[in-house]
This record gives C-alpha cells, structure tokens and sequence, in this order.
C-alpha cells in the first residue's frame, strides 16, 4: 500500500505515506494530521498521492504560499507571460502577498484568511500617495493570488482555490484620458521641434502600444501599400533593452496607415538617410524606426518624461504616452469607423472588448446616429391625416 489513514480521535485521522527509500535505503514517510470526517483525510491522501506521481511532492506537507507563489513566478509566469506582465505580478507577489500572506501553510490558507488582509490593505495608507490603497490596487492583489492558487490546484497541491471564495473590494470605474481632436493639435504643435516628434504623430495616428512603436524597423514599413506590421516589442528591464514577441496573437498584426502619415514617414526616412550619411553610416531595414541619433534604441522613460513636458509645454492636462492609443480610438469612433475595424487595429482579441473599454463614447455616437436617422425617415402623421404623400 501506498498510504494508510487511521483515526486518532473523535475528528482527527493520521495519514500515512509511503514517498519512496531515501540515501540509507530505508522507506521514507510522510505522516500528516488532519481533523474532520474521514472523508476529508482520503480527500488530502488523494492530493498527496497525486503530488507524488507529479513530482511535485512537498515533505510533511509544509509548503507555504511564500514557496508557491514563487514557484509559480519561476515555473509558469517566466515562461508563459510577457516581460512586463511578470515584473507587475513580482512586485505585487514581493511588495504585498509574500509579507502579509506568506507565512500560511499553502493547505491552511482559506478565504477568512484572504478577506482578512484584503480588509486591512484597505486601511492602509500607499507609501507612493499617502492615501488610501485604493480598490482597484487590492483587486489587482487579488487577482495575481488568484491565478497564483489555480497553478496550485492544477498541480495537485490543492482541492480548491481559496480566493474563489473571497470578496476582493469592487474597484471604482476608471475615468480613460484622451485627448479631442483640438488638443491633439496643440500637443504636435508643441511636439514639433522634439526628437520624439516623429513617434508621437505616429502613434496618434495608428494606436499602437508604446513598446510595439519602440520596436518597429524599416523593414516593418511598406509606404506603398500604406501599411505597418507589428511583429516585435521593445521593453527596458532592469536597465537592459530586450524585444520579445507581441503579447498575444492578435497583437501581431498589420496596421494600415494613413496617407498623410506614410507621406511624413517617407520624408522622416530620407532625413534619417541624410544623418546617417553624415556620420559615415547606411540605413537599413533592420534598424529602428525610432531611434537615437546613433540608431541605438529609445529608452521608454525617456520618452515618458519627454511626452510629459511637452504636454505640460501646450498647457495640457496630465496624461500617459499610452493614453494616445485611447485617443485614436476614440477619434476613429467618433468619425463613425466601425468597431471590428478599429478592434482590428489595435489588436485585441474581441470587438466586444474594444466597445467595453470604449463604451463611455457611445452616448455620443448614438446622438449623432440619431441625427443620421432623423435626417432619412420623415416625419410622423396622425391617423387621420392622408399617408399618401409619405
């Protein structure tokens, strides 16, 4: 046999397992108490005995969430998710989960447990704001710890996921910042005579995430067709620059361009040919689009800090580089594009998303699609009034 369970008293029940020989020879093992019905200790053996035939067993049962959660970093989201994606859930794992949570035994983790600290981390005050942990940030928590514990449960390490039964704080509607057509103008404007010029028309005029611009070459760009592929990213970790894949399959993709964007792209190439040339260089189709005035990569801080004065230089309010690819889309929705389009452009997965995230917009459409219809339907008549002339 395997393993073996036997009551010790009215509602505690000692399994016993055997995990293999150790280094002398002699039998290994492992013995674990557990109290309840006898149905919750075959319910562990189960999980035990499945632990063991994937190799993942952990001795005496002990395994803490600290452990897991840095398995789980190590053993799925290194691998599986894009770098900048593994650094938000490492800080959140690092900064919040593993000094509240960490210590709790992995199999006496429960959802009392979970509410209690989402509870407090709520009347925390943020060491960057000094206000409030607010509820999108405890929700954000929540979710990492989440996937975290479903890893845990798919490896056998757990019956249940805990967090399927805790109550994370709602988070409050996010207000998105864009900017109207006028004041896109203003920002070129001030943009006009900075190096980052080119990127920031660029991504005005194709809502292209930040690292999907930084990592564009030449050979991404065909002026004729009027069209842009996305086939890599740029990301800064660690003060290291690195291209990756884009983040899902539907982030590769070809975008088409305006004219009047492929018309400045092509003059912005001849210019980089002529500067080049001055310091004894080619141009080729493997180097970068946006790039240094050596060719060597933008760095992505510096061109936030940038985009920063410049806006602040066109008396602007305060907004994101990444908030320029809201702007396109909410552009393009307003000058009637269709959703599946303008999904299509910004790569994700479903036009039903690219509406949720843009459905703040859509009051205005409709008035405008009103407007449309009052002008092609005629007017209403009574019943007794001739239909005739309808």
């Amino acid at each position: 046999m395997r393993g073996s369970i036997r009551q010790r008293g009215r509602s505690s029940w000692q399994i016993q397992l055997y995990t293999g020989k150790g280094l002398d020879g002699e039998p290994k093992r492992h013995l674990e108490t557990v109290r309840g019905r006898k149905s919750d200790a075959q319910r562990r053996m189960t999980e035990l005995l499945a632990s063991l035939d994937k190799g993942i067993y952990t001795p005496s049962g002990k395994l803490t969430l600290a452990e897991l959660l840095n398995q789980w970093l190590e053993g799925y989201v290194r691998s599986n998710c894009s770098i900048r994606t593994e650094e938000s859930y490492r800080g959140i794992i690092q900064v919040h989960l593993i000094p509240n949570l960490g210590h709790h035994q992995l199999k006496h983790l429960n959802y009392e447990m979970i509410n209690k600290y989402y509870s407090k981390a709520g009347e925390r005050l943020s060491a960057r704001t000094g206000k409030k942990v607010s509820a999108r940030t405890i929700h954000h928590q929540h979710r990492v710890l989440s996937e975290a514990l479903k890893y845990a449960v798919k490896k056998g390490l757990l019956a249940r996921n805990p967090c399927d039964l805790a109550d994370p704080p709602s988070p409050k509607g996010k207000t998105m910042q864009t900017l109207t057509q006028s004041e896109v103008m203003d920002l070129l404007i001030s943009a006009r005579d900075s190096h980052y010029y080119p990127v920031i028309y660029t991504a005005i005029n194709t809502g292209l995430r930040e690292a999907e611009l930084l990592g564009l070459q030449w050979r991404d760009i065909d002026i004729v067709s009027r069209s842009i592929s996305v086939n890599r990213t740029l990301y800064k970790r660690r003060g290291v620059i690195q291209f990756n894949e884009p983040k899902t399959e539907h982030s590769r993709r070809r975008v088409s361009m305006t004219s009047k964007l492929a018309e400045f792209l092509g003059q912005y190439r001849l210019e980089r040919e002529r500067l080049y040339h001055q310091l004894g260089k080619t141009i080729n189709l493997d180097d970068l689009i946006f790039a240094t005035t050596e060719g060597e990569p933008l760095s992505p801080s510096s061109l936030s800090r940038a985009f920063g004065v410049i806006l602040k230089r066109a008396g602007l309010k305060h907004c994101r580089f990444h908030d320029l690819r809201h702007t396109f889309a909410s552009l393009m929705l307003l000058q009637g594009a269709k959703p599946k389009v303008i999904s299509e452009a910004l790569g994700h997965a479903s036009v039903a998303f690219t509406m949720d995230t843009y459905s703040h917009i859509l009051p205005g459409m409709q008035s405008e699609a009103m407007k449309l219809l009052d002008e092609l339907l005629p007017a209403g008549v009574n019943a007794e009034e001739d239909l005739t002339s309808i």
